[in-house]
């Protein structure tokens, strides 16, 4: 076989690869995260205690380990992946009176959200979140929200919140679905806070091989004890 022949059929492979990386990468190596943390009635107990009175944030045990951060859709390399940041560093209070949520207050360490790339992290609270300017995010609860439905069976019911959102400094009203439990002692809370990114003065990411949605779920996860 002729050098140049040898030297076309090169050509020809590295214009094969390149055409084909994207497709191999979707379909062989990119791989979708575990989904964000939610309220799992695996193990729950009936309800035990009142439910009225002051709550904290607290670790949690496994699997309604206390968790915040976001899910995000993602185009890695022609690749469409979902992307789940998340962190067990949450903390914050509740109030609940007459068996209404009157005052709750959840607050997230924006440099601890971590993902499975630190380079996808870097960028992240770097660039994108600020995160040595704007260490924290928070919700706090703008209006009651009534839980006397909820059941002391050890199975959940779904409430909707108001609140406000704040992230790299800027305060907006959200609203957002919770799922409740009481098991045992413990009272636990999920949801997904539904965020563009540009009303918050965000830039979503864009490094030519790795762009992100316009929109994402705030997501967390909250195991409360009793004071």
């Amino acid at each position: 076989m002729s050098k140049l022949r040898w030297i076309l059929l090169g050509v020809l492979a590295l214009v094969v690869a390149l055409a084909a990386g994207p497709w191999v990468y979707g379909n062989w190596i990119a791989e979708d995260d575990a989904p964000a943390a939610a309220v799992s009635t695996e193990g729950a107990t009936p309800a035990t205690g009142d439910i009225n009175g002051q709550w904290s944030v607290d670790p949690g045990t496994a699997p309604n380990q206390s968790a915040a951060g976001y899910t995000v859709h993602e185009i890695l390399n022609g690749a469409s992946v979902t992307v789940v940041g998340s962190t067990g560093e949450v903390s914050g209070s509740a109030t609940v009176e007459a068996d209404k949520l009157t005052a709750a207050e959840i607050t997230v360490q924006v440099a601890s959200i971590t993902t499975d790339n630190t380079r996808r992290d870097g960028q992240f609270t770097g660039n994108v979140m600020s995160a040595s300017n704007f260490p924290t995010a928070t919700f706090t609860l703008d209006g009651p929200v009534d839980l006397s439905g909820l059941p002391l069976d050890g199975t959940t019911a779904t409430f909707t919140a108001t609140g406000t959102l704040t992230l790299k400094g800027a305060a907006r009203p959200v609203a957002v679905d919770l799922e409740v439990l009481r098991s045992g002692e413990s009272l636990i809370a999920s949801g997904g806070i539904p965020v563009t990114w540009t009303d918050f003065g965000v830039q979503p990411p864009s490094l030519g091989f790795d762009t992100v949605a316009a929109s994402v779920p705030v997501d967390f996860l909250v195991s409360l004890r009793r004071d």
